[in-house]
């Protein structure tokens, strides 16, 4: 009996967390994410304020509610690499692939979410912290992945390494995004970016984090 019930607690709260980010989106894009208040999208989504801060412990949270993938994608694809694969490897595989996709968890938000993120410090600050508890998380990983004792700090400067190029590449999405360039644009151009700085750091790493 119990089952069905927690499946359906869970639902009503996703739909509660996706009512109230949707409503927050749209009005952030409609006046700009530091012109309206968490007691705005409150009453856009019709719930109560706490409610909100319950499900967002920040405003910024609500505007870029994707932290979870967003940190957690590098290290997820060096733990599901595949037999013999580096982590380098693995993670310029999954970079095309998202490139390809056009996924905008590297980037590929449209003008009008680049804009909303650019126009706003806070937001700028917010997924400055996104990109630094992502090394963190990869750092982790690697280190686990490679059995390395818990102050070496090969783990550490292979994560730098390799998430200064998500860093840098989300950041030219982003340019080129409020630029006016469209996706397939982008695409062809961070496309070619990726291979040469994965390749650079091709002789460093090429054999780092082997499964």
């Amino acid at each position: 009996m119990d089952t069905p019930t927690m499946g359906l607690r869970e639902l009503k709260k996703r739909q509660t967390r996706e009512n109230i980010s949707n409503h927050a989106t749209r009005l952030f894009l409609e006046r700009g994410f530091d012109n309206v208040t968490i007691a705005q999208v409150a009453a856009a989504a019709q719930v109560a304020k706490m409610t909100v801060t319950n499900y967002f412990a920040r405003k910024e949270d609500l505007a870029l509610d994707l932290h979870d993938v967003f940190v957690e994608l590098p290290a997820k694809t060096v733990r599901d690499r595949e037999p013999g694969e580096s982590a380098l490897a693995a993670l310029r595989r999954a970079y095309l692939a998202g490139v390809a996709e056009h996924d905008p968890v590297i980037g590929f938000s449209g003008p009008e979410f680049a804009r909303m993120i650019t126009d706003s410090p806070a937001l700028v600050a917010r997924l400055r912290e996104f990109h630094d508890d992502r090394e963190k998380a990869l750092a982790l990983v690697l280190a686990e992945e490679t059995g390395v004792e818990p102050d070496d700090i090969r783990p550490r400067v292979a994560a730098a390494q390799l998430t200064s190029i998500h860093r840098l590449l989300f950041d030219e999405t982003l340019r080129r995004t409020l630029d006016g360039h469209d996706n397939d644009e982008i695409a062809r151009i961070v496309d070619d970016y990726a291979r040469v700085a994965f390749g650079a750091l091709e002789p460093v790493l090429g054999d780092y984090a082997v499964k």
